[in-house]
């Protein structure tokens, strides 16, 4: 059945999930375990990069063609015969377990993404599997919000073999089914399972939650997306274009918008720990410290929002500019609802190429302050940078008008 649930219908989501991965040679199954998996393809045992090309062109081909598995055995004979490759397990078994586990996890971290739009999701089991699992048919028609921290273990599959999947449901779709709101999540048992009793590397023991097989308690596509969310650049935009090279500077046809009105309140006291004014920019967009989310511009460009924005690559939190951090919120109204967004490429001399920057401007008039205040946020291929600065003199919006105009709020 792996064949009609995950072989014949692809979708964009799923095949970009793929196809972002890098061939990583191993020695065992175990050698990459969990949200490894969203970086790395591998063929357990294939340890030469020319197999694991070929293999991961033939199920690039059976993802985007959906062939079946009969189909991409050939492709397994094939790559098996040029290569000489040595392996372990008979032919139709090991072939069934490198197709269904690549195009049942690809189709689970596609869904993943499309479901970040639906604020719970519910667990399905499938009906055909000759031998369910009993926890999985326990979790059957669970609903949860979608950030509950259960589904960043149990978000199927959750085991070789697995069909479970999972659907998004929005408040009507609960109050539809006679619910005041989601069920509580399952109480999470960890049990302690052996694995790689025959891996070049000896065994290990690794702790899963019970009903979830080793390897497998991770939600794929989890970890590509926060790998989205863009860092934070070390200099911080200017006016103009500062790389000198691309889109012209189109002359605005008219003024910015007036600045909206904004309570003080709105503005965070100083002193506080960064999380917190960090929580307060996410709150903007529906999210937590705990979980990013993907939101929408006005013209509906997907953007990856979370705490990563706001730590460094070990998971620190970055200081934030005395003085600024208070209107953080303010940075987050500006990119959810920004009176312009700008779009323009800028030409890297030291990378030797193009990036595609997106400016969101906003202009503010805080309660007590005599200047309004510009925020600008912007965005592109290499990470963010944001610019809160009261409006003076020498401060002009329109310095920031740069490239092509491709959003004006009404």
């Amino acid at each position: 059945m792996a064949e009609a649930a995950y072989g014949s219908l692809p979708f964009q989501e799923q095949l970009a999930y793929f196809r972002r991965k890098l061939v990583l040679p191993t020695a065992s199954w175990t050698d990459v375990l969990g949200q490894e998996h969203d970086w790395a393809f591998v063929v357990a045992g294939a340890n030469r990069d020319a197999i694991l090309e070929d293999f991961r062109q033939a199920i690039d081909k059976a993802i985007e063609l959906g062939t079946t598995l009969e189909e991409f055995r050939r492709d397994f004979d094939r790559i098996v015969a040029e290569h000489g490759w040595d392996y372990h397990g008979s032919r139709n078994w090991r072939s069934r377990v490198i197709y269904e586990t690549n195009l049942s996890s690809s189709y689970a971290a596609g869904r993943h993404e499309q479901l970040q739009e639906a604020p719970y999701w519910q667990y399905q089991h499938a009906d055909w599997v000759a031998a369910p699992r009993p926890e999985h048919l326990a979790w059957d028609g669970l609903i949860l919000e979608r950030d509950d921290p259960w589904w960043n273990t149990h978000y199927p599959p959750n085991g070789w073999g697995c069909q479970c999947s999972v659907r998004g449901l929005w408040p009507r779709d609960l109050r539809n089914m006679g619910k005041d709101g989601p069920d509580d999540a399952p109480a999470v048992r960890m049990i302690e399972r052996a694995i790689g009793q025959n891996s070049p590397n000896g065994p290990r023991t690794v702790q899963v939650p019970e009903g979830i097989d080793p390897g497998w308690a991770y939600a794929p596509g989890a970890a590509r997306l926060r790998s989205a969310i863009p860092p934070e650049r070390p200099d911080p935009p200017v006016p103009g274009s500062a790389g000198g090279q691309g889109l012209p500077n189109l002359q605005p046809a008219q003024p910015l918008p007036n600045p909206r009105p904004m309570p003080a309140s709105m503005l965070l006291p100083t002193g506080l720990a960064a999380k917190t004014y960090v929580a307060a920019f996410l709150e903007t967009f529906g999210t937590t410290l705990e979980q990013p989310a993907i939101a929408q511009d006005p013209i509906g460009e997907r953007l990856v929002i979370g705490k990563e924005l706001f730590q460094d690559a070990k998971g620190n939190w970055k200081a934030l500019k005395r003085g600024r951090e208070q209107y953080l919120p303010l940075l987050a109204q500006a990119l959810s609802d920004p009176d312009e967004i700008w779009a323009r490429i800028e030409w890297m001399y030291s990378t030797q190429k193009a990036v595609v920057r997106r400016r969101y401007i906003a202009r503010f008039e805080v309660a007590g302050q005599e200047e309004p205040m510009l925020i600008v946020f912007e965005r592109g291929d290499d990470g963010w940078a944001g610019v809160t600065a009261f409006q003076g003199v020498a401060q002009s919006a329109d310095d920031w008008r740069v490239g092509v105009l491709v959003y004006r709020r009404p």
